[in-house]
């Protein structure tokens, strides 16, 4: 699809479905696709697996991934940094799975999966209980363990203990970009640059949240940050951008 420019956010999203697994952009306050958030709570889908990096705190006014824990739409959760007290008091009652997952090896599972690889070994993570297995990831009622990580393969290599990590291929991603032109060509802005063009690599389908969309042209080819033909839907920003 050659124009990728959608009239609103709620559009975008129409095919989202309740549990879908869902990557988003950003880190902390920067390079959150706040408003395609704020229209998933609005169409009620529940039952997700959401991908990203931290938990939400931060946002103002209610916004962003703290919005889906708190409202109880996240089935699954896959970050490095859960540091939201939504989260942990899901977590520990028993009302939300999490996968812990190093960041590097989080950007890099993104990576593998919009790359097409099968996975890769990493260093990150052996000899702790995210390699080892028995990390919790859900609890049951009373505070019991109902599921614990399972052992990941490893290898040593040269000498020293790797362990494999599979990629990630989510649903769905939620991507904030600064520019972009219809063909779906993105420009992300400083720290917007982190798990944005990762996320929009990996997912089946890309929704993009721009401050400015602009004529075709006006992003030079070495402006590019990602090129369209990883976006499949574009929108600008409805608000005052979090950037």
């Amino acid at each position: 699809m050659i124009g990728k420019i959608r009239p609103s956010a709620a559009a975008s999203l129409s095919a989202v479905r309740s549990g879908a697994s869902v990557v988003i952009g950003g880190f902390g306050q920067t390079g959150v696709p706040a408003d395609l958030i704020d229209a998933l709570c609005d169409r009620d889908v529940r039952d997700l697996h959401v991908i990203a990096n931290n938990g939400g705190r931060g946002l103002p006014g209610e916004r962003g991934i703290g919005r889906l824990l708190k409202e109880d739409r996240v089935r699954r959760f896959s970050c490095s940094f859960p540091i939201n007290p939504e989260f942990f008091r899901r977590y520990f009652a028993g009302r939300v799975e999490i996968e812990l997952v190093p960041q590097g090896t989080l950007a890099e599972r993104l990576r593998a999966g919009g790359s097409g690889l099968g996975g890769f070994f990493t260093p990150t993570a052996a000899g702790t209980l995210l390699a080892d297995g028995g990390f919790v990831v859900r609890y049951g009622e009373g505070g019991a363990a109902q599921e614990v990580l399972a052992e990941k393969e490893s290898r040593v290599i040269d000498g020293r203990t790797y362990v494999f990590e599979s990629p990630l291929r989510p649903d769905v991603a939620l991507v904030k970009a600064h520019r972009a032109d219809r063909y779906g060509n993105l420009r992300f802005r400083l720290g917007a640059r982190n798990f944005n063009p990762l996320a929009a690599m990996a997912a089946r389908l890309t929704i993009v949240q721009a401050d400015h969309v602009e004529r075709v042209g006006s992003l030079a080819p070495d402006d590019v940050h990602l090129p369209g033909p990883f976006v499949d839907h574009v929108v600008e920003t409805l608000g005052e951008p979090v950037r």
